[in-house]
């Protein structure tokens, strides 16, 4: 589900402008400057003095239009200028691609015979003479020198999907770029989605025009079979594809990661099956499409796959040692831990032993034995440079001891330096330039005395009469006095995409509220549960198996019910709200705990799971044929006749990913049980309620308007 602290985010860039040097850059094949785009211009920062200088003028790109991203050919000669964009789903992965060629600063539009911002995921080849790319759902690769575009798939339709993916496929596992060179630039491999028996789900349009429409969207529902998935390899000599051989029924199984061996005219692939509680890694040979299972993995729950712990990207393959073995990511000793696996999979080992998570790697540098990743052993709410030697071993703490906080390291190429950004609840995430492994800056900046500000967020710990302990953050009013009541306000979540319960800047900001929630009189809270993505062990995370809506909910509920013997809380006055899960989880509150929460505001919530996608659902809840008990003890629509306080309900109605369907099959069953409530459904809005003029405003002021008269603000 998407995540609301993006949406977050998003409003505080809005309203401030933070002093962030910008982690969207490019190192320098060498890692000692870095490019970013400035005002239309690449410019290049040598790290060590920040000297700036323009590597393309603005001039000689402007025809490209407003820069989106670029990249560099591995001689760093050519640059692809991706501009014109286009939102696919949820990202703006279509557009058009310009080459810039430094040498002769000529300016070469990509794809010209193909229509304006088609293309998507264009690559140059390894040996730089060729470039591919996806447009309308079928594979292109053109000639540089020539400009001959050569298609290389002919079948793409919007239902079978050549070198890119379905709508489940990219946001669940984050698969968008769905195709990858060979090392030898001969042939290209890529994923081929069969959609064409995943019933659609229809959208209606009633606003755009006098006869409404519908939009369908491919969607594969929870206890659905997925789309079909297979890989072929497409020879650039015959222009044949050769479809490779992966054993078992192709709509019972994923195929979540593809890449190429180091070196090699082989491929190894990672096979989930539909329940994600077994993985196994395959090598491919190209010409026969014979695939050998090397390593194997199972869970008792389920096994996340690489964007879990690599910030949301699936790309790549963590090779050492010229392809001979690769650095892997497991929780089978109940941690999540770093291991040495051989490329054959007949030898494995522990780089990481410790009771603690590897939270995101961050660099393997194997010229100098280490590998950087993020850690936090003694605080789950914060985020911390760690290494360790690439033999394994202890680890080392790099960030400096007096930087309590999120941290976020983009590291270069060649190891040597990185650009740092620091953020905690009192400090607006800033960024330096530092120096490895001595985390020297080289900006000049001292983060360590704005770590130290005191602000109004405090952190906290609550355990629950069934034993269970969870960090929370509270903001009080503005002149607490511990000797009255006030009401207090639940941010809720939940659910194993995302925490809410982290040392960053904005978290304990309600982005909804319109005006100053502590100096109304509000008391603010978010507690993290078991089954959160916490950096806590693989058994807080995967408790929540078969369980969700019920546990995560319990939790929730015990939470609130020992913060209500604090003297300062009104139990008269609790409300909650929470957004897409957090809906969910709100209405679960408010339904099955009405003795606890008497206001609630569910945003975009999944009311029934068995409305949402079979990736996400089956993964953490299991098969409906198997287990349905479980969906609908986990759904909130099964305990609306509980309703007893005051309830807002919001929903766009063009939302693709928790479909406006749960809205309202909420509604009916409330008004079957003839419970009274409020409901704002907003027309053709997604799931993030942004699109249209006013539609934020109007959000906020109806959000405020609703908790302000049904929780009242103050102390009493």
């Amino acid at each position: 589900m998407q995540l609301i602290r993006n949406l977050l985010l998003l409003c505080l860039c809005v309203c401030i402008a933070l002093p962030v040097l910008s982690q969207d850059i490019t190192w320098s094949a060498d890692g000692n400057a870095f490019y970013t785009e400035e005002n239309g211009a690449i410019i290049a920062y040598q790290v060590k003095d920040n000297q700036r200088s323009e590597k393309v003028p603005a001039k000689a790109l402007s025809a490209a239009g407003a820069i989106q991203s670029f990249t560099f050919s591995p001689d760093e000669q050519k640059i692809l200028i991706f501009s014109n964009t286009r939102r696919v789903w949820r990202y703006n992965t279509r557009g058009d691609y310009w080459l810039y060629d430094l040498k002769t600063s000529q300016l070469k539009k990509m794809g010209k015979s193909l229509p304006e911002a088609t293309l998507m995921f264009t690559k140059l080849s390894p040996d730089g003479k060729k470039a591919a790319y996806v447009s309308d759902h079928n594979l292109y690769m053109e000639d540089l020198a020539s400009g001959k575009i050569v298609q290389l798939t002919k079948d793409g339709t919007r239902r079978l999907i050549n070198g890119t993916f379905d709508w489940a496929y990219e946001e669940e596992f984050g698969c968008r770029d769905g195709f990858r060179w060979s090392p030898d630039s001969r042939s290209i491999a890529y994923w081929q989605i069969d959609a064409t028996r995943i019933r659609d789900f229809l959208m209606i349009r009633n606003t755009d025009s006098i006869y409404s429409y519908t939009i369908p969207v491919e969607y594969p529902k929870a206890g659905v079979s997925p789309s079909a998935c297979k890989v072929g390899v497409v020879d650039l000599a015959t222009k044949k594809t050769t479809w490779m051989q992966v054993p078992g029924d192709a709509q019972q199984h994923y195929i979540p990661r593809m890449e190429w061996l180091p070196g090699k005219n082989s491929l190894m692939i990672q096979q989930l099956n539909r329940k994600q509680n077994t993985s196994k890694l395959m090598v491919l040979d190209p010409v026969s499409g014979k695939a050998q299972t090397v390593y194997t993995e199972t869970d008792d729950a389920w096994l996340d796959v690489k964007s879990a712990w690599d910030d949301g990207d699936i790309t790549g393959w963590d090779w050492i040692q010229d392809g001979k073995a690769f650095v892997w990511v497991s929780e089978k000793d109940g941690w999540r831990h770093l291991y040495r696996i051989s490329a054959d999979g007949k030898q494995e080992q522990l780089l990481t032993p410790g009771d603690y998570d590897v939270i995101n790697i961050n660099k393997i540098d194997e010229k100098n034995n280490l590998v950087y990743f993020i850690a936090s052993p003694e605080n789950a709410t914060q985020q911390y440079l760690y290494r360790i030697p690439l033999s394994g071993g202890k680890a080392e703490r790099v960030t400096p001891a007096n930087q309590a906080g999120i941290h976020k390291y983009k590291i270069s190429s060649n190891a040597l330096f990185a650009i740092h950004s620091f953020e905690n609840h009192q400090f607006t995430p800033q960024s330096e330039r530092i120096s490895l492994p001595d985390h020297k800056s080289l900006s000049g900046k001292d983060f360590g005395a704005a770590a130290a500000r005191k602000g109004n967020v405090e952190f906290f710990k609550v355990t629950t009469e069934d034993g269970v302990t969870m960090d929370g953050w509270i903001t009080k009013p503005s002149n607490f006095d511990p000797a009255k009541k006030y009401p207090v306000v639940f941010y809720v979540y939940g659910e194993p995409a995302s925490c809410t319960v982290q040392d960053g800047f904005g978290n304990a900001q309600n982005f909804l509220y319109a005006g100053n929630m502590n100096e109304d009189g509000y008391i603010y809270i978010s507690l993290d549960n078991r089954g959160t993505p916490a950096p806590k062990g693989r058994t807080w995370r995967k408790s929540i198996y078969r369980k969700v809506g019920v546990l995560n909910a319990r939790d929730q509920a015990m939470g609130a019910k020992e913060i209500l013997k604090w003297p300062f809380v009104d139990a008269d006055r609790i409300a909650v709200w929470g957004w897409s899960g957090g809906g969910s989880m709100t209405l679960n509150l408010l339904f099955q705990y009405p003795e606890i929460y008497k206001t609630g505001i569910a945003v975009a919530a999944v009311a029934n799971q068995l409305t949402y996608d079979n990736i996400y659902q089956e993964r953490f809840m299991g098969l409906p044929s198997e287990n349905l008990e479980d969906f609908v003890k986990g759904s909130p629509i099964t305990y609306a006749k509980n309703l007893k306080g005051q309830l807002l309900y919001i929903h766009g109605t063009g939302d693709d990913n928790v479909h406006y369907q749960n809205a309202e099959m909420l509604v009916n069953e409330l008004i079957k049980y003839k419970k009274l409530f409020q409901f704002m459904p907003y027309p053709n809005r997604t799931h993030g309620i942004s699109e249209g003029a006013g539609t934020y405003e109007h959000l906020s002021a109806l959000y405020t308007q609703f908790l302000q008269e049904h929780c009242k603000p103050g102390a009493k």
